[in-house]
């Protein structure tokens, strides 16, 4: 089991506000620039500590918010591919369904690769839908569009005898010939986010790594079986191993389990505020499939900002917005206490969904202060990863039976 240290790099200053939302209309005349300054030296220092104790890099890029003011994880990961020396880094991701120039895409993740020395992981994601109209995108055809980008970057990465021409239906490229090509060959491991099984089940039949975020017991196991399925289709045999599996959850770790606690809270903020957006954004017509936007309204809510219950491996069902911190460690959505109960923690949650190859913790959110995240991350990195990677060396392939 690899681990990611992730962090969205939030801008804590916008958490005090009185604001209806933190994205897209929150006005920048709120941010300050030298406070933003400070800030991505302090995120880049934790994630060099990151690579120095032992964990991996998660970088994610969002678009005209105070929840992730990293706009271009590209440039992020230029730098930390340049500073770190042994960590993996994993981009998750570059929404390329809403980037107008694929190729280019293309370029600068060769480019990190490159840099890094082959520690690039590369993620694609098809994107929140409330940056489908700050990217001045369209929501039709989404993952066709998505699907197309990605042909393209991947060709782009692996055509080594001259240029080429692409002309697809969203995408035309009259020579296409990168320079450099990546270090790691064909290319970097390819991982796309989904919470869809439709979606995991292509994941599984391209052998994709499939990263699923804040899922929980149930509908992670879900996703995973239907990436098991496709995986079996394509004729890849009858075991998957569990490298394929990404889950990304929050994380808390303390001396004592009151300080985990306290350390939680403003993680668990991200929860709470993500769903604040201006109704306009939240539902662009022609983004959601039929299944996942009827599943959406069969779930009403009083809350505006209620996102889908999850239910605990009893059955109970959680509102995660309004959970408490013993009903998201319930779920599955939260790790959090001394090192020896965030230990019993993952494990039951890895050893219940039937296996987990890459976990991606979010031990710094919202207002949490850098003294507090790194005190996390060491005691982690110390006290709880070696423990995870023995306990499973030995245990290589999904059990496609856990619930």
């Amino acid at each position: 089991m690899r681990v990611y240290h992730f962090s969205e790099e939030p801008y804590p200053e916008a958490w005090s506000l009185e604001r209806p939302t933190l994205r897209v209309t929150l006005p920048n005349q709120l941010c300050r620039p030298e406070v933003a300054h400070d800030l991505y030296h302090r995120y880049i220092d934790e994630w060099a500590l990151a690579d120095e104790i032992g964990l991996d890099i998660m970088v994610n890029e969002h678009h005209q918010t105070a929840t992730c003011i990293t706009s271009s994880a590209s440039v992020m990961l230029g730098i930390l591919s340049r500073i770190t020396k042994r960590a993996r880094i994993l981009i998750l991701g570059v929404p390329i369904a809403n980037r107008a120039d694929p190729v280019r895409v293309a370029e600068e993740l060769a480019m990190i690769d490159v840099i890094s020395g082959g520690r690039l992981e590369m993620g694609f994601v098809k994107g929140i839908p409330y940056e489908i109209t700050p990217a001045n995108s369209s929501p039709l055809r989404f993952m066709d569009r998505f699907w197309e980008a990605h042909d393209i970057i991947i060709k782009a990465m692996t055509t080594h005898d001259g240029p080429f021409n692409f002309e697809g239906e969203f995408f035309h490229h009259r020579n296409v010939n990168i320079w450099p090509r990546p270090m790691q060959q064909p290319h970097p491991p390819v991982w796309v986010t989904t919470g869809s099984p439709g979606n995991a089940k292509e994941l599984g039949r391209r052998g994709y790594v499939i990263g699923s975020f804040l899922g929980g017991f149930g509908a992670t196991t879900e996703l995973h079986k239907a990436y098991a399925e496709g995986w079996r289709e394509a004729g890849r045999g009858a075991d998957v191993p569990v490298d394929r599996f990404g889950y990304l959850a929050l994380a808390a770790v303390g001396s004592s389990d009151a300080e985990a606690r306290r350390r939680a809270e403003p993680i668990v903020d991200y929860i709470r505020t993500t769903a604040q957006v201006s109704p306009p954004f939240k539902q662009p017509p022609g983004y959601f499939d039929a299944n996942t936007l009827t599943r959406m309204l069969r779930t009403p809510s009083s809350n505006p900002r209620a996102i889908r219950p999850i239910a605990t491996p009893a059955g109970k069902m959680v509102q995660p917005i309004t959970a408490s911190l013993d009903d998201l460690v319930d779920i599955g959505l939260l790790f959090c206490g001394t090192p020896d109960t965030v230990f019993k923690q993952i494990t039951r949650f890895a050893d219940g969904i039937g296996g987990v190859g890459h976990l991606l913790l979010m031990l710094q959110g919202g207002v949490l202060g850098h003294a507090d995240t790194s005190d996390s991350m060491r005691m982690f990195a110390k006290e709880v990863l070696p423990r995870l990677q023995d306990r499973y060396a030995g245990r290589p392939v999904f059990a496609a039976g856990a619930t």
